[in-house]
């Protein structure tokens, strides 16, 4: 892969799973963190920040999409399985959930979220 992914370790017992999705030295350098529960077949993305690199973790099953360089990337993960992806500004990238069951990912951001000026811009990789 042309970008930073990686498989993360799960702790899986009766109650659920615990994941982590970022290390201690990234989180300081974090200025937007959130959760996202995408419903079955729903796609996220479909843009990239102008300036902010972003740091999905994101639970299977899933298809996550990317463009680098002027090539297409798909990475399938499977049900409860977790990948990690950094993707650096410029880098278009769009997540599908391809369950059926609610999907769950966490997302960092080196950018604060401003609603009023945002730095994200559309480019559609996964139509739906």
């Amino acid at each position: 892969m042309p970008i930073p992914t990686e498989a993360l370790s799960l702790n899986a017992d009766d109650r659920g799973i615990v994941f982590e999705p970022i290390t201690g030295d990234e989180l300081t350098h974090q200025k937007n963190a959130h959760i996202v529960i995408t419903r079955p077949g729903a796609i996220r993305g479909n843009h990239f920040h102008r300036q902010g690199t972003e740091i999905v973790a994101v639970m299977g099953p899933a298809l996550v999409r990317y463009r680098f360089k002027g090539e297409l990337y798909d990475v399938t993960i499977e049900a409860d399985t977790v990948y990690r992806f950094v993707f650096p500004p410029g880098v278009p990238h769009a997540i599908q959930n391809t369950g059926d069951r609610p999907q769950i990912m966490a997302a960092f951001n080196t950018m604060v979220h401003d609603p009023g000026n945002p730095d994200t811009l559309r480019e559609e990789l996964i139509s739906g």
